[in-house]
Parts: C-alpha cells; sequence; structure tokens
C-alpha cells in the first residue's frame, strides 16, 4: 500500500512515515506542493496525506490542482488550520476527510483504513485455499487459525493473495513496500517471501508460493504428493 505524505515539517513527517511503516504502509514523503504534483505524476497513489499550511503553494490549490489532473483517491487533510471555513474550503477542494493537528497516529490510522475501505471492492474477503484474509482487519487465518505476520510480510502476502494464479514481479513487490527514500534493496523481497513459504507450509494452506527464477512468485495451490 503505497501513500503519500505532503507536510513541510520535517520532524512531523519523519515521525509520520515511520509510525505508518509500523503498519505495513509504504509513505512517500514531499516537502512542497510542486514536489506532491510531481510525485503524484509518476507514481501510483492509493491515498494521499495533504497539509494545507506549505511553504509554496497552499494546499488548498495543490489538492484542486490533483484532482484536475485526474488523481481519484482519497486525501485526509491534516493541518493546524481548524477553522470551520478552511475545512468547508479543504472539504470542497476535494478533499475526503480532515484531521486537525496535533493528531494521534491511531486516529489517522482509523481514518486511512476507513476511507481506503470505503467504496473499495478490495475491501471484500479473499479466500484462497485455507486462506482467508480480511482487509478491513487486515487479519489471515489458515483452516480457521490466525496467522502471525509482520507487517511487511503481510503486504507482500496481500498482494499475492489479490493476484493469486498470477506472477507478481520482485519489483512490484518491492515497490508496493518501501517508499522511494528507502535503503532498502530487492534482495528483502526473497527474506519475507522465504518466511511466507515456511509459515504457508507448517500451517497446511494449501497453498504455497512458487518462484520464477527472473520473472516473480505466483501463489498457487498446492499439488498433493
Amino acid at each position: 500500500m503505497r501513500l503519500l505524505l505532503v507536510e513541510d515539517d520535517a520532524e512531523l513527517a519523519d515521525g509520520l512515515k515511520a509510525a505508518l511503516a509500523q503498519s505495513g504502509y509504504a509513505t512517500d514523503v514531499a516537502r512542497t506542493g510542486r514536489d506532491a504534483l510531481a510525485a503524484c505524476e509518476t507514481t501510483d497513489y492509493q491515498l494521499v496525506i495533504l497539509d494545507l499550511g506549505l511553504p509554496d503553494v497552499d494546499g488548498i490549490q495543490v489538492l484542486g490542482r490533483m484532482r484536475r489532473a485526474g488523481f481519484t483517491g482519497p486525501v485526509v487533510i491534516l493541518t493546524a488550520r481548524d477553522d470551520l471555513n478552511d475545512r468547508v474550503r479543504g472539504l470542497d477542494a476535494g478533499g475526503d476527510d480532515y484531521l486537525a493537528k496535533p493528531v494521534a497516529v491511531a486516529e489517522l490510522e482509523a481514518r486511512i483504513r476507513a476511507l481506503l475501505r470505503r467504496g473499495d471492492p478490495m475491501s471484500a474477503q479473499i479466500v484462497v485455499g485455507g486462506v482467508v484474509f480480511e482487509p478491513a482487519s487486515r487479519t489471515v487465518t489458515i483452516n480457521g487459525q490466525p496467522l502471525d505476520l509482520t507487517a511487511r510480510e503481510l503486504a507482500v502476502f496481500e498482494l499475492l493473495l489479490r493476484r493469486h494464479g498470477r506472477i507478481v514481479s520482485k519489483s512490484v513487490l518491492f515497490d508496493s513496500l518501501y517508499s522511494w527514500d528507502h535503503d532498502a534493496n530487492l534482495s528483502m523481497i526473497e527474506v519475507f517471501v522465504s518466511r511466507l513459504r515456511r509459515k504457508l507450509s507448517s500451517s497446511q494452506a494449501g497453498v504455497g508460493i512458487r518462484v520464477f527464477r527472473g520473472l516473480g512468485y505466483r501463489l498457487e495451490p498446492e499439488i498433493a504428493t
């Protein structure tokens, strides 16, 4: 899940980015309105968190330009402006939710989950073999038993579940996990996939992850022997 955080306060941006990473969100940070618009032109974001008080362009203008450029994903306005008129302007410009600073990370994440679920067919339960994934609670069970996964493992597994039966490249998995300035490398995907394969095997899930050298990975039914 890839998010864009538009925030010029470096300390706040770094803190939110680290917190969101713990929940499995890869978050890119833009410090200015122009950087935010440029990022949206090159990257497919599922959601944007937008501060209104930016150093170059007012956040309301940035939001309007994002919508006119074709961005249709949800936008959470996060700002120190708590005036009613500012809220109305932000929502009228295309914002989907509004949170005043300071904001609790738990509340922000709850709003993000709610917006991503709203009217999204991707919020439906996914069942593959003995595996059941509940997007709303972000939990996985195998034959009725919970599967313990880290945030990164869950992010990889979710993408493989959503595309089960199809090959998912290593680069696609990597881009869904890490922001553009993260110092991780592609070999981390091999680590997460290896852990997932072991957990699926020990849980008798009835599905496994097949490795296609040079191409990627595919979640598919295990063949009984």
